[in-house]
């Protein structure tokens, strides 16, 4: 699969490619289209503290890349990279080390969420690099959760921003909300909680009505363009990403890259079911 000239073309479409030069080169695609970018190198749960520290090299070298080509980009992590299952202080120096890069270069990390094992850490990682390093990082919230709008209080209070997305993962229903149709109830909630009273909200999906009603909104409550961001997947509506360009709102798109695509792939569309079909009906879109 990771070698088939047909799984490169399918790939192709929603990742930049293997290498940090290809990763660029999309990133400076997206910034001509007026899209700013956040770089993801695949890969989580690595094996060993030395293995973090890889992932950590390339993200301090994706940093370097972004600095030299002066692109309007960030880049993505997730803590399961840094060493978190091995050394939560091990993870953080780990995730410090981008946080420098990131302050010296006047712009942020933005750190992943994973299941809900890991949210608490997660969570407590990033209030300790913001204390540290106010506004260098920004959360990400997942609104199929019950506890997501206590995170959310609790994060503004402190003036973190906050990336807002529905949730990838197979969860129980003991945490998370198991119908669609409860999920993005709870999401224009949140969503609208953050676009009212959040630093700097990022509104992450693909839901074309969920997009309609934050515009709705935006426009009701007249908040201005640069007190928000949407994001979205790299070659995920490219044609509703359009649009939001074409109205003059920031538009972040999430860029992965790397060797570790198959995996990628496969934990997408495994976690849930409906990842098949929205990826298929993503290939026929322009």
């Amino acid at each position: 699969m990771e070698n088939s000239s047909v799984s490169r073309r399918l790939t192709s479409r929603f990742v930049a490619g293997r290498t940090l030069d290809e990763g660029i080169r999309v990133l400076q695609d997206l910034s001509a289209q007026r899209i700013w970018g956040t770089l993801d190198f695949l890969g989580e749960n690595v094996r060993s503290l030395d293995e973090a520290a890889q992932s950590r090299d390339s993200y301090l070298a994706a940093q370097c890349a972004i600095q030299k080509a002066n692109l309007p980009a960030t880049v993505s992590l997730k803590l399961t990279q840094f060493g978190l299952d091995f050394s939560e202080d091990g993870c953080i120096q780990n995730a410090v080390a981008l946080v420098e890069r990131a302050r010296a270069m006047k712009s942020r990390i933005e750190i992943d969420m994973e299941s809900s094992e890991y949210t608490d850490r997660t969570l407590s990682i990033v209030t300790r690099i913001q204390d540290e390093f106010p506004g260098c990082v920004r959360a990400v919230i997942q609104a199929y959760l019950f506890r997501s709008e206590a995170d959310i209080r609790m994060l503004s209070e402190r003036g973190i921003p906050i990336r807002l997305c529905k949730g990838a993962y197979r969860e129980p229903p003991a945490v998370a909300f198991p119908r669609k149709s409860d999920v993005d109830a709870n999401y224009v909630k949140l969503m609208k909680l953050l676009l009212d009273e959040g630093t700097y909200p990022a509104i992450a999906s693909h839901d074309e009505n969920i997009v309609r009603e934050a515009l709705r909104h935006i426009q009701e409550q007249k908040i201005a363009p640069d007190r928000f961001e949407f994001q979205m997947l790299y070659g995920i509506r490219r044609d509703l990403q359009r649009e939001i360009v074409g109205q003059n709102y920031g538009l972040r798109l999430y860029v992965p890259y790397g060797d570790a695509w198959y995996p990628y792939f496969m934990r997408r569309l495994a976690e849930r079911p409906a990842n098949v079909v929205f990826l298929a009906r993503n290939l026929l879109r322009n």
